[in-house]
């Protein structure tokens, strides 16, 4: 379905609509909590808002329209999200005109979105993650200001528009979000992602090649292919093209470009797809494989469809095809039930694999969930002390990994200034290491690919000179 399609003449009428209102160009400000595809789902809202009307600040205070896009993986992400709805309440009360919205996944829970009726009366609209499309429409209704405006529909009743053509504002000019599917089917006993984004629907091809295409054209530099399982791409649509045709024929793209894609899952990841990597033009040398836990018993109970022998052995063979990729995982502590021999597989797992970074949580109960409702939970302080040896474990092995580096020269493509000092410049190398490097007499602009010198690391953060 094509974006004006959906929204038909009510964008029209509601540019005239928001000239009368506002007498002037109104300003919209958005906040976004969570994972990659938020950030790229904000991006469009911030793409939608323009095209009505809006122009964008990163000032809330100055804002006529808050939107808060939320997470609702982690309970800390939800907290965060209504912590910071409650510091509006100020605000609306000097500005009775404001209008504040919240979006995203925590909405899509029937319980958040009860408590924010009842808690929030000064939110004057919700919609959940199968309505953004619809956002020129929720707009619309809200400005009427009747009444307070809920927009949560079930997946059940409403499965979600695949929309293409819809108008973006990127944040960066070199590097972008390409959501290729959305939506996830694997029901992971700790997560709410099938519940809050639906069941997987995939991009046609040809759209997602489009899209790339007109990125590459713009002189974008660094693409990140997003999916809550990028490897079950194509099973839903009519011809079945696999993960690995979509790359095959984004690889073909002509230009100067890096390809990287979040996220996999190892029950659907390939040789076929590493021996690709391995052997492309485009794509970076890193692979982001979430593991959870080493532990067979575990890795049952969150219903991942894999055991460690099989995940090990996907880890080794991409090392051997691929020697200098840079390998990343996600790992769970706590789960219901782990035992300190659970907890000890998975860091022999860690140990085994030797990943560059580990993404690590302690588990947090979400509600709906199957993982919610055993009854082995295991304590916070337990949970506590095994992540902080986990961490203890992986900043060793990171440090080790980066000390391989030393003297190499590296490919970086520069984000920008560093943060502590802006005579620093920060880039991302192939592997998605960052890496800090002092300026020099170049004019260099972020964006620009650069040979970098690795001279010192740490564990997570590299330092080196230009050459």
């Amino acid at each position: 379905m094509n974006y004006i399609e959906l929204n038909g003449d009510c964008i029209n009428r509601l540019k005239e609509k928001i000239k009368i209102i506002y007498n002037r160009t109104p300003l919209f400000f958005i906040e976004t909590y969570g994972c990659q595809q938020n950030e790229a789902d904000s991006e469009k809202l911030m793409g939608m808002a323009k095209e009505i009307g809006f122009d964008i600040t990163d000032d809330k205070n100055e804002a006529d329209l808050i939107l808060f896009n939320t997470c609702a993986v982690r309970e800390h992400a939800e907290l965060k999200a209504l912590s910071h709805t409650g510091h509006i309440k100020h605000l609306k009360e000097l500005n009775p005109s404001l209008i504040v919205g919240l979006c995203g996944c925590m909405v899509q829970q029937e319980h958040r979105k009860e408590d924010i009726k009842h808690k929030y009366p000064y939110v004057d609209f919700v919609f959940g993650t199968n309505m953004i499309f619809k956002f020129p429409q929720i707009v619309e209704k809200v400005l009427e200001r009747t009444k307070r405006q809920f927009f949560v529909e079930s997946y059940e009743t409403n499965k979600g528009d695949m929309v293409e053509e819809v108008p973006v504002l990127r944040k960066s000019t070199k590097t972008a979000w390409v959501s290729i599917m959305y939506g996830c089917n694997n029901f992971c006993t700790y997560c709410v992602v099938p519940y809050v984004r639906g069941r997987e629907r995939s991009r046609e091809m040809s759209a997602v090649i489009s899209e790339v295409k007109d990125l590459v054209s713009k002189g974008y530099k660094d693409i990140t292919l997003l999916g809550q399982n990028v490897n079950s791409y194509g099973k839903d649509l009519k011809d079945t093209p696999s993960f690995v045709d979509l790359l095959r024929a984004l690889d073909e793209i002509q230009g100067d470009f890096v390809l990287r894609f979040m996220t996999s899952h190892p029950k659907d990841a390939t040789h076929e797809l590493f021996d690709f990597i391995s052997q492309s033009r485009h794509m970076a040398p890193h692979f982001h494989l979430p593991m959870q836990s080493g532990s067979d018993r575990i890795l049952s109970e969150m219903n991942r469809h894999y055991d460690r022998k099989t995940f090990l052995e996907l880890c080794k063979y991409a090392k051997s095809v691929m020697p200098e990729i840079s390998l990343t995982t996600d790992v769970i502590v706590g789960f219901p039930g782990e035992t300190e021999e659970d907890f000890v597989e998975t860091l022999s797992a860690l140990e085994e694999v030797r990943f560059d970074s580990v993404y690590s949580f302690i588990y947090s109960k979400r509600k709906g969930t199957k993982a919610a409702e055993m009854t082995e939970q295991i304590d916070d302080e337990t949970k506590k002390d095994r992540m902080g040896r986990l961490l203890e474990l992986q900043q060793k092995i990171s440090n080790e990994n980066n000390l391989k580096l030393v003297n190499k020269v590296l490919k970086v493509i520069i984000e920008g200034n560093s943060k502590t000092n802006e005579n620093v410049w920060a880039g991302r190398t192939e592997q998605g290491k960052i890496i800090h490097f002092p300026k020099d007499s170049r004019a260099l602009l972020p964006g620009q690919v650069v040979d970098v010198e690795v001279e010192r690391t740490e564990s997570y953060t590299i330092y080196g000179k230009l050459k």
